[in-house]
Formats: structure tokens, sequence, C-alpha cells
């Protein structure tokens, strides 16, 4: 008679192979592979990352969407004159501002200045705040008591008002001294999320076995620390996108950011206003534009933190 547990034991075993196979044929999954699953599935995700995308196809080629000149105007046949909704894409589609300009290639154009100075200074701040907050949270000590001194003087000067007084410095203004203003005051942010994120991960065992390890700072830092580091940094940079360009809008609309004859919607939207009973739909427009553009990176902000918090999962 067959003994029962060689049968059994002989049965397992196809079914143990089966799981085996399958295991070692599926990928490792990280944070980010995870990430981008979850995102993938969010309405608000797609939408969002769809804006964004047709926004900086407007910034980088705006002669796709318009042919019309945005500076050129005409006094005498287009003054204030009203939208005409059936004439799609063309130059009246979105009316006339007070100097005859087309509205709708205006607010194509315009479209470059935000995007630029939004993702410039993006970049500058994560750049500059993420290193100052990587090396104050790793080394610790007087290295940390500095730059976490230096940090609270800066973050205690407001973002706009501090930008209006280093821009006054300039004798013209563009969009590089405007990102260069914003850069200098907006770095604070992301040290302190870096720094916060930085001690949390040093802590880890994987960090105090490659110390033992040998390995040395720099490849400590950069090669264990940022990438375990950097999702905090990532959320917020996302977010704060959408305020660079309003803060860029804002400082046109004040006279005090960019200037003509650079095309912006806060410089549309500071004409405009002296219009607004007559003509609403010269400030419509550009202030439509500038709104959704900062929806959709606060969307996309929004996305990329629940989807990179596993908290939230």
């Amino acid at each position: 008679m067959p003994d029962l547990t060689e049968k059994k034991t002989a049965e397992e075993i196809p079914a143990q192979a089966a799981v085996a196979a399958a295991a070692k044929s599926e990928k490792a999954r990280s944070l980010g592979s995870d990430a981008w699953n979850d995102l993938r599935r969010k309405p608000i995700f797609v939408i969002s990352a769809l804006l964004i995308v047709l926004l900086v196809v407007i910034a980088i080629a705006p002669g796709l969407f318009t042919s019309v000149d945005p500076r050129a105007g005409d006094l005498r046949q287009h003054y204030l004159t009203k939208p005409n909704y059936s004439h799609l894409f063309q130059a009246d589609w979105f009316g006339y501002d007070l100097q005859g300009r087309s509205i709708y290639a205006r607010v194509v154009y315009g479209a470059r200045a935000s995007v630029v100075v939004g993702i410039c200074v993006t970049l500058g701040v994560t750049i500059l705040g993420g290193i100052a907050g990587m090396v104050a949270g790793y080394f610790g000590g007087w290295v940390d008591t500095i730059i976490s001194r230096v940090t609270d003087i800066f973050f205690g000067i407001p973002l706009l008002l501090g930008a209006l007084v280093i821009l006054n410095a300039f004798t013209s203004r563009t969009i590089w001294s405007v990102v260069f203003a914003l850069v200098a005051l907006g770095w604070t942010q992301m040290t302190r999320v870096m720094r916060g994120s930085v001690i949390t991960v040093k802590q880890a065992d994987f960090v105090t076995a490659a110390k033992a390890l040998g390995a040395g700072t720099g490849r400590i830092m950069f090669k264990h620390i940022l990438p375990n580091a950097i999702a905090p940094v990532i959320v917020v940079a996302t977010i704060a996108l959408g305020g660079y360009i309003a803060t860029e809008a804002t400082l046109s609309f004040l006279g005090i950011g960019l200037q003509d004859p650079t095309i912006s919607w806060g410089i549309d939207i500071n004409s405009a206003q002296k219009v607004i009973r007559t003509a609403p739909f010269a400030l419509f427009f550009p202030a439509g534009m500038l709104s959704l553009t900062v929806l959709a990176f606060i969307m996309l902000g929004d996305a990329v933190r629940d989807a990179l918090d596993p908290k939230l999962r």
C-alpha cells in the first residue's frame, strides 16, 4: 500500500513549483512603481497631467495654435471689439484689448512666461533647498544650527514683499530676474521639508549598514538617503509650482514683475482692470487661463501626494 505522506508530497511539488515560478517572474515593486500604478487610475491625475502637457506644448510652440502677432494692435478697427465665439482659434475669438491686440493670441503666448518661470523657480528652490536641507539633516550639530538659523531669517521674509524689494533693484525686469528673486526667497520651505525627511531616513538600518561597510559620506547621502527622502520634496515642489506661477502673475499685475515687450497674463490682467465694467472679457480670459494653470498644478500635486504617502493608501 503506497505511503499517503509520500503521495501528498508528490502532489504538492508541482503547485509549490508554480508558486515559486510566479513569484520569481514578478518584478520587485518599489515605491515609485506603486505610486505610478496608483496615479494611472486617478482621474484627477489624468486630467491635470493632460492640461499641463497642453500648456507645455503651447509654451514651446505657440505658433501651432495661432498665427496672429500678439503685439500687433489696431486701435482704429479693433479697440475693445467683443469676442466672436464662432471664429474658433482666430484672432477675434476672445476679442481685442485696449490696444487693439488679439486677446486669444496674447493668452497663447502668455503661457510661455508663466510656464518658464514656474518650472525654473521650482527647479531652483528644489536644488538649492534640497542640498541645504540634506546637509543640515545629515550632519546635524553646528552645521544644522547655522543652516536652520539662516533658513529662519529668510523664512521670515514674505515672498511677495521680498520679491518686490529685490526686483526694484533691477533696471530691466525679465523672466530671469523674476526667477532669481523667487528662488532667492523660496528655497526655505524645501530646506525644511528635506531636513526633516533626511533626519528620519538616516536612522534607518540600511544607512547604518552602509556606514558599517565603509561607504563614504557622499555615497551614503546621494545613493542611500536621497532616493528615500526625496518623495516629500517632490510633492511640495509640484504643489508649489502653481503658487510660483500665481506669484509671477501677481508681481506683473502690480507692475513690478515682467514688463513689455514680454507677454504675461499678469500684465494683461493689469491693463484689463481699467475696462472691467465695459469690457469684462478682456479680464476674464487671461485670468481664467491663469486660474486653470494654477489649478492643474495643484491638482497634480494633490494626486502625487496621495500616491507617494503610504499612510493615505
